[in-house]
């Protein structure tokens, strides 16, 4: 069992360098390009990754010890040691947001593996949605009695959009993740790289990226960024010319707009995670 708990621990971390890893990504950092992120490049991802490895371990032994019916005091757990995590974080980056998204959802996720150790039968999706049962109620329910300043990016964007974003996709037990992100890792074909690549655009084209509507001010950029994934494939994606090229424009175009796939980003980062366990990579 430790040895299980040390795996999550390795494979979590892991997925994180993976992703900063994967190039090029539209609007994201990786080690040829910081897109519209001037604060950051590669390294300061590598060294925030290796900080939030403590995190982790508290996850997966949370997860491990958790009763079967207090799985919302879990992630009641979890919250108290994502605040904590975001300071170590933010200690190492200087103050720069790397992996805020990422404590979030990779937070549930190592816990749910963890949980499953011993209740193999329970479910990935379902334990994650059991967890977060009440989380769309308790984050949203009380948004418009709060004033702009109290508001968090994701309750701002519920306010003026009503979209969920990453809340929503984490309480639905990340069905982006398991119908478009594993899916797509299982059947690319080609480098590592660029199988990620293909399984991160699959995924931007399939999720309510809030950092990217909130980048455009304009939840129609969603619609857009759909159009820009269908084209991609229809080119071939990853595996020919065209689409290699077709991707270094809309490089050049979320740089030129200063957009960015954040939210599409930490759902890969959670893909990636999963694969890692469950043998797919």
């Amino acid at each position: 069992m430790k040895d299980q708990i040390a795996q999550i621990v390795t494979d979590a971390v892991k997925a994180m360098l993976y992703e900063v890893s994967v190039n090029p990504k539209p609007g994201l950092v990786d080690p040829l390009s910081a897109g519209p992120h001037g604060d950051m490049d590669v390294f300061l991802f590598i060294d925030s990754a290796e900080s939030l490895r403590p995190y982790l371990q508290q996850c997966a032994q949370a997860g491990l010890t958790a009763q079967s019916t207090a799985l919302p005091q879990l992630f009641n757990q979890l919250r108290s040691y994502g605040i904590q995590a975001e300071q170590t974080m933010l200690r190492q980056t200087r103050g720069v947001n790397t992996h805020k998204g990422a404590i979030f959802s990779l937070g549930i996720a190592v816990a749910a593996r963890a949980y499953l150790i011993d209740r193999p039968q329970s479910g990935f999706s379902k334990v994650v949605q059991g967890m977060l049962t009440d989380l769309l109620t308790a984050d949203f329910s009380q948004v418009a009695s709060l004033s702009p300043e109290q508001l968090t990016a994701g309750q701002r964007e519920f306010q003026q959009y009503h979209l969920t974003g990453a809340r929503g996709e984490a309480a639905a037990g990340f069905p982006t993740v398991f119908n478009c992100g594993l899916p797509m890792l299982r059947q690319a074909t080609g480098t590592l790289n660029e199988r990620l690549l293909d399984t991160l655009m699959i995924i931007a084209g399939h999720s309510q990226d809030s950092n990217l509507v909130h980048r455009a001010q304009d939840p129609q950029i969603l619609t857009w960024i759909q159009n820009q994934v269908e084209q991609y494939f229809v080119l071939g994606g990853s595996q020919t010319a065209q689409g290699k090229q077709f991707l270094q424009k809309l490089n050049a175009e979320f740089d030129r707009r200063q957009l960015s796939l954040g939210g599409s980003a930490d759902l890969l980062i959670v893909t990636i995670f999963m694969a890692l366990q469950t043998g797919i990579l």
